[in-house]
């Protein structure tokens, strides 16, 4: 039977070392799933159709948008938009909020 003296270091196993390493692994793969299952444009178990704004407003703002398996994005190009049309009506903006939208009427003959 051999003594051991108080404060001799104790010889530290391995495996422990292995061992450890592997817990910081597991947390690790646990923070990179919750990440991927809290994103709504990577989840496979979305059905939802998913629209992300980025620097909305700002000439570098970006669409993208989420139809089930299909993700399509959209850049601003900066220029303002324009097209052939005739107005259709006026839409006025209420104390409370909401809006309200009066179409024009087409004159009498």
């Amino acid at each position: 039977m051999s003594l051991k003296l108080l404060h001799e270091p104790e010889t530290e196993d391995p495996i422990l070392s292995v061992v450890n390493l592997i817990d910081i692994f597991l947390v690790i793969i646990a923070a990179l799933l919750i990440t991927v299952a809290k994103n709504p444009l990577i989840n496979p178990f979305n059905k939802q159709d998913v629209t992300v704004i980025t620097d909305a407003g700002k000439p570098t703002m970006e669409v993208l948008v989420k139809k089930g398996e299909k993700i399509e994005k959209y850049k601003a190009s900066g220029e303002i938009g324009g097209g052939d049309g005739e107005k259709a009506g006026v839409a006025y903006k209420m104390k409370d909020g909401s809006m309200v939208y009066v179409p024009e009427t087409a004159p009498a003959q």
